[in-house]
Order: C-alpha cells, then structure tokens, then sequence
C-alpha cells in the first residue's frame, strides 16, 4: 500500500455545477463552484481508495494527466490523496453494534447509568488483552 496517490479527475462546468470524474476509478461527484468541487474530488478519492484497500481490491495506476483526453470545457486536475490520514481516520471512527442481553441486565444497567458502549469496548480490549 502506498501512502499518497495521485489520480486525474476530468471537471467539467455544467449548468450550476462543477462536474468532476476519475476516468481511472469509474467515480464521479459534483460542487456547487470550483473550490467546492476540488474539495469533493479530494474527499471522493480518499474515502473511494481506502475502500478498496479496506476490502484488499487491487488500486489501478493512474492515468498520466497530459494523457486524459478531453472535450471542450472540460479540464484536468490531479487530485491526491494521502492515505495514512484517510486511513487513520477511517480506523478509528465508531460503529453501531446491535447488543442482546436479558431484559432484567439492561434495567439495572440503565438505571446505574452505564453506558453500554464504554462497557463493551473495555470488555473486548480485555477480552483480546488489548492495553490503551
């Protein structure tokens, strides 16, 4: 895994709207004006990428820029992406877990107040022997 990629995105003005493509990718988003839309190329990019190291999909090569080829109105912009933040983001991010226990468990919890989420995550670090 790299730690910076860097993919040309096709942009295009439409209407009220910036358009932006990665030919290389098959994704594509849209801003309201340019600054928008090269913030949503980035953001597109990373969480697009980290997708597919996430699911251990192979990442393609790039496209050299001054080989996209273009209509009129359209432009071309490389976009990067640095991983190692995108990445250390995504892993830490919480998820929903859905929890069974018995009626009475959750009753005396919830009148003591325990937070379900802090309980857990401390039993499953204990569980694993995981330290902070």
């Amino acid at each position: 895994m790299k730690d910076k990629y860097t993919f040309p995105a096709v942009f295009e003005r439409e209407e009220n709207q910036y358009c932006v493509n990665f030919p290389d990718l098959g994704c594509a988003t849209f801003g309201d004006n340019l600054d928008e839309a090269m913030y949503m190329a980035k953001d597109l990019l990373e969480g697009y990428l980290w997708g597919l190291e996430d699911e251990g999909e192979k990442i393609p090569a790039a496209t050299n820029p001054e080989d996209v080829k273009v209509t009129k109105g359209q432009f071309v912009v490389p976009i990067t992406a640095h991983m190692v933040d995108i990445r250390n983001e995504m892993m830490n991010k919480s998820v929903n877990k859905n929890v069974t226990l018995p009626r009475w468990l959750n009753k005396i919890a919830e009148e003591n107040k325990i937070n379900f989420s802090q309980v857990l995550q401390s039993a499953i670090k204990e569980r694993l022997n995981i330290r902070n």
